[in-house]
């Protein structure tokens, strides 16, 4: 590992205080809420003692901890694996580059959520491709009467979806490993929600290039990018009590083609959640019979 990234750049002495630490992280181009939250990160303390004691010297282990961070991250790695963790409703998500990265977004679809629960007593939920576990455990956290199953095809996921669990709503999910509906084979839910792949395949090759870091098998929804929506559609009749509830998140451009598919597999009662910029979010149907049509 080099002494300090800094000099790299410089040419120059590494920065010794924080304060020097801090202004060089952003002469380099980092943002400074990345910048502090990688320092105090590298720290291990609050970001407020960076402000508080500005002129503190920072050991050479920390030193080479940040300095290997702030390569990282001018490389393009996403904060949150840098820093092992993302917020998500206020809870501390663990993550790694074997998971997606739980998006403000998302928060969202545990709104709508928690409103399709409201009156049921102990509801039955599943969620298909939990990935880290983020949506699964803000609803555990919420509703602890909820009786929650999580699903994921990838058992690296379900690692970290389980260790999140563990820690956040301790033996509140069940999770199971397989693809999609598989796990649950029988087994019938009054809500059933969903972050499936819904980028198109050549999106996803001309997208942000942090998104390369994150796994493709969360992100790449097909060529049209419904293939994982047309799934978890299709099969939700089958595992949705009567007057169940599917949610999906999709693409800001794929409400009405959500909405078509929803209609095609027998829902009713048909909507779709718009996110905090106003874009077509949350994709909400309702399950009035015990079967939809195909």
């Amino acid at each position: 590992m080099q002494r300090a990234e800094s000099s790299l750049a410089s040419g120059g002495a590494a920065p010794r205080s924080l304060r020097e630490w801090l202004g060089h992280a952003l002469a380099v181009g980092l943002e400074r809420f990345e910048a502090e939250c990688l320092l105090a990160w590298a720290l291990g303390c609050p970001r407020s003692v960076i402000y508080a004691h500005p002129e503190r010297r920072p050991g050479p282990q920390a030193e080479a901890v940040f300095a290997d961070a702030l390569l990282r991250r001018r490389r393009g790695e996403p904060l949150a694996y840098i820093l092992g963790d993302q917020p998500f409703r206020g809870l501390p998500i663990a993550v790694k580059p074997t998971v997606l990265i739980p998006r403000a977004d998302t928060e969202i679809l545990i709104d709508e959520a928690l409103a399709c629960l409201g009156g049921r007593h102990s509801p039955k939920v599943l969620e298909l491709g939990t990935g880290s576990g983020a949506i699964a455990v803000a609803l555990a956290f919420e509703r602890p009467d909820a009786q929650i199953v999580a699903t994921d095809l990838s058992a690296e996921a379900l690692e970290v979806a389980r260790a999140n669990a563990a820690l956040l709503a301790p033996r509140r999910i069940d999770f199971r490993l397989g693809y999609w509906y598989g796990p649950v084979e029988g087994e019938r839910f009054d809500l059933i929600v969903s972050n499936p792949p819904y980028l198109r395949s050549e999106e996803l090759e001309r997208a942000d290039p942090e998104l390369a870091y994150e796994p493709a098998l969360a992100l790449d929804g097909g060529a049209d990018g419904l293939e994982a929506l047309r799934e978890v559609v299709r099969g939700a009749p089958d595992h949705l009590n009567p007057d169940g509830v599917l949610l999906v998140e999709h693409g800001a451009e794929q409400g009405r083609a959500v909405r078509e598919l929803l209609a095609r597999s027998g829902f009713s009662e048909l909507a779709t959640i718009r996110d905090h910029a106003g874009r077509e979010r949350i994709g909400r149907g309702v399950l009035t019979s015990s079967r939809g049509t195909r």
